[in-house]
This record gives structure tokens, sequence and C-alpha cells, in this order.
């Protein structure tokens, strides 16, 4: 590990960043998936060398907090050996390689796309040059499944999809969570990939740094547009780009009322908690939520062997933060639920502790104005004594207004701010809802103290649970009411 001087901002395995606790560290999981002999390796490795605390990240990655001591050679060799480190140090930071956690097993699964993240790995682990990318670089592959990746603004998507006049399974091309309309073959993807990757590679050295961090694809996107890039990424290919109608796709069996041939999304969230059954006969997954992602060295450890003894023997991360174990044959599945709730763990997508998702906050990143990490736990503490939800619903805390961990629309954001009350500076939040096409949604309240948070996100939920339609979400009953009348809905003085 390099000296705390050379620390870089963004963590890789090999190089951490330092936060207020100490060293913090990312460990690159392609696609999510970890075998038995891994879990335990990881867990031996925290114990060793940090806090024995990890925490599953919003790309289904790990990361370690609290690292104290410099880790030797012989380490990074053996984490090599198993698969959880790159096998060259250069390419590590390019970590983020992104698919279902379902892939394989989904019931709605159009194609398997683990083979995808596999080939695609080993194309950045023997292309030593790639290391010039952005480390927030992001690849992903959604095979039609139930539980999707799509609303996740990977830089570049590829997108399962039935198409006539044979059902053939294709691939559709996106941008930033843009279709291009360009169809890929099964086949082809890899090499597609490496020209899109190599154009990219070739702006960014060409162009200034942006705030001191190299150009995100948005910022080639924002100047060459899409068709001249993709111009130059065919100048790559040995074959032409083939963009097809959109007509030209079959509906799925759902009725999809887009006719893409895309597969319908599950519109619940945190819909991979709880057991589900799997495409193959006679055996269920079980999604297990992590509050914010934070798991015991321990309780990986028994999570482990418990998907050994009982299970497909991996675990599956998410980058909703959780955790799922598969192919556990159907008369197996009180067992595991049972060994589950004795970990101190639970399946339950109802609980207010499974509907958190937070930046690093304070207390691991200077950027951010709030410590989201403990105020997003005492809130739900706080609410668990008060009030249960009877509907799943997604609560975002951001320490800053980058928003680094929220990649998808949520229901409630908060945005960290300083306040200023009696002559002192305090922590706070302004709170958004609902309207997807904002960055965080509609401002509903501004300015709440940390102390007033608790209250005021009480008072959203009640109020939904009361005033609600049939089946509507949370953002669909904020995105009914004009803003002014649902800020007096909301307010303390029309209901408590």
């Amino acid at each position: 590990m390099l000296s705390l001087s050379e620390l870089p901002t963004c963590p890789g395995l090999f190089s951490g960043s330092r936060a207020r606790d100490g060293v913090l560290s990312r460990m690159r999981i392609p696609g999510g998936i970890l075998n038995v002999q891994q879990c335990w390796s990881i867990a031996n490795f925290v114990d060793r060398y940090s806090s024995g605390c990890l925490q599953v990240t919003n790309r289904a990655n790990l990361q370690i907090r609290e690292l104290h001591s410099q880790i030797p050679p012989s380490i990074w060799q053996d984490l090599q050996k198993l698969g959880l480190a790159s096998r060259r140090v250069e390419v590590d930071p390019i970590r983020n390689i992104m698919a279902s956690p379902t892939a394989g097993i989904d019931r709605q699964n159009l194609l398997d796309t683990r083979p995808l993240v596999a080939a695609w790995d080993n194309y950045l682990q023997t292309h030593p040059e790639l290391s010039e990318l952005s480390a927030k670089f992001s690849i992903g592959f959604d095979g039609g499944e139930l539980v999707s990746i799509r609303n996740f603004r990977n830089d570049i998507l590829l997108v399962a999809k039935r198409r006539q006049p044979n059902s053939e399974i294709i691939f559709s091309l996106h941008f930033n969570g843009v279709d291009t309309g360009i169809i890929i073959e099964e086949s082809q993807c890899i090499l597609v990939l490496a020209s899109l990757t190599s154009a990219y590679l070739e702006y960014t050295k060409n162009q200034p740094r942006i705030n001191g961090k190299k150009p995100r694809l948005r910022h080639l996107l924002a100047d060459w547009g899409t068709a001249k890039y993709l111009e130059k990424v065919e100048k790559k290919l040995p074959f032409a780009l083939r963009q097809e109608a959109i007509e030209l796709f079959l509906k799925d069996i759902s009725n999809n009322s887009c006719g893409t041939g895309i597969l319908p999304v599950t519109s619940a969230p945190n819909g991979n908690l709880g057991i589900h059954s799997q495409r193959q006969s006679g055996f269920s997954y079980i999604g297990i939520a992590l509050p914010l992602g934070k798991l015991e060295s321990n309780q990986l450890r028994n999570l482990a062997s418990l998907a050994q003894n009982l299970g497909g023997s991996t675990l599956r991360l998410t980058p909703w933060q959780n955790l799922l174990i598969s192919d556990i044959p159907n008369s197996q599945v009180f067992e595991v639920k049972q060994q589950i709730a004795d970990l101190g763990l639970h399946s339950s997508a109802t609980h207010l502790d499974s509907c958190l998702v937070a930046c690093a906050g304070s207390s691991g990143c200077a950027s951010a104005a709030t410590d989201t990490q403990s105020h997003a736990l005492a809130m739900v503490r706080d609410l668990a004594q008060k009030w249960t939800i009877d509907r799943s619903i997604n609560i975002h805390f951001s320490g800053c207004e980058k928003s680094c961990a929220q990649h998808q629309p949520i229901d409630i954001t908060l945005v960290g701010i300083q306040i200023q009350q009696k002559g002192e500076t305090i922590a706070g939040y302004n709170i958004y809802a609902g309207r997807k096409d904002l960055p965080f949604g509609r401002q509903i309240f501004r300015a709440v103290s940390v102390a007033e948070m608790s209250s005021a996100i009480e008072r959203m939920l009640r109020v939904y649970q009361r005033f609600r339609e049939p089946r509507e979400s949370f953002g669909q009953f904020c995105d009914r009411w004009a803003i002014d009348k649902l800020q007096k809905l909301l307010s303390p003085v029309t209901h408590n």
C-alpha cells in the first residue's frame, strides 16, 4: 500500500484513500459474485488488517474501512490467486463491472450475462493501457432479469432483447441510461466494448482534466455527440454497427406496453429481498438486507458456510448494498431463513433499515457536509420505535450535492448541508421527493436539522400511507400533488 501522502482520492484495493477513521480500500468484485473460499479469505483479511467490518457498495463491490497497518506483498499475491485482486495492479481501479445479482437464476432471464462479465474482466486484465481510464468508468450487463440494473446509469450498458422474426436474443447499447438504437449480437459484445473504450481513452488523453479529474464518458458525449462517437468506434471494428427500428422488437409475454422486447423491471423497491423462486425448478434464492451495506467479518464467514451447506456455495452482492444466497433447495428455505435470523440479519423489504442508501459521509469523504452513515442509522432506529411501513421505499442520504451513492431514482433524498442556527453551525439536510426526471426530486423541506429529521420523514411516511391510491408508489404519490399543496400536506402544522 502507498504511504499516506501518496494515497489517491478514489480508492482501490492496492491503494486506499484517507478517511477520518483510517485508510479506506475497495475490492473489485466483477458482477458481485463471491465463492466460499473468497468469502473466508476476505473475512480473515479484514480481521487481521482492519476493524473486521465490511461494506457492500452500490457497485456491488466491497469496501474495507479502517485499514491500520502495512500489508505484505505475499497477502496481495494470495488475493490475486483467489481472484480477489487484479492480476495487474495498474488496472485495479477500473473495478465497475455490474450485472444483475440474479444473472442466470432469474425467472425472467433472457440470457445469462455471467460469461460476458468474466470475458470483459479478462479483457481489462490483459490491457494495462486501460488503467488510464477514469476510475469511475462503468460497464453494465443486463440479461433481461426481473431484478434489473437498467435504472443504474452505467457509462455503457448492454441490455438483452428478444428480436423478430426468430426470437433471437441480442443486446441494445445504452450510454448513461439512454438507448442509442444500436443492436449487438452476443458474440460481438466484447469487441464492441473494447472499441468503445479505446475511443473514449483516446478522447481523455487529448482533453484537459475537469476539476482535476479525468473526463467522464458524459463529457465526451456532450462534446462529440453520440453519432460522432459511434462513427469513431465503427472505424475500429471489422463490421458495421447495426441500428434497428424499435418496432422490430417483440412484445414480451407480460404485454409490456413499450413493445421493445425488453422484459419489465420489478417496480417494487428492494424487490431483490426476501424469498424468490429461481428459473431452476425446485430452487429458490433469498435476498438478505444489510443496513447501509454493513457486514461483520463473522457474519460473512457464517453466510459463506450457510451457502456452502444449504445453497450453491456463492454469495451474490447487489448494487442495492444487500446480498443474495442462491440455489437453495425449496425444502431448505425455512432453515436458511432461521440461520440468517440467528446471525442478526433479516430478509424483509419493509424493515426501515432495508430502505437506506447512503454515501460515505463526512467520516469518509472530505466533500460531505454531514455524517450520513450515523444520521441514517439513528433515524431508522428512532422511526422503528414509532412506525412500521407496509410497503418498501428507498431513502437516500447524500453528504453533498455530488450524490455519489445515488445511481437510480429514489423516493426520498436527503442532501447534507450546514445550517446557521442561533449563531452556531450545525448539520442538516434539504429533503426531496418524487420526480425522477430531477436530480433529487422536488424539494419538500429546506434546512432540516438532524434533530428534526426523523419527525419530518415520519410525517412523510404517515401522510403517504394515509392518502395514497392503491398500488401507488411513494414517488407517484408525491408527483400527483402540486408542490405547494404537497408541502402543506406534509407540514407539521397540518399533520402531527
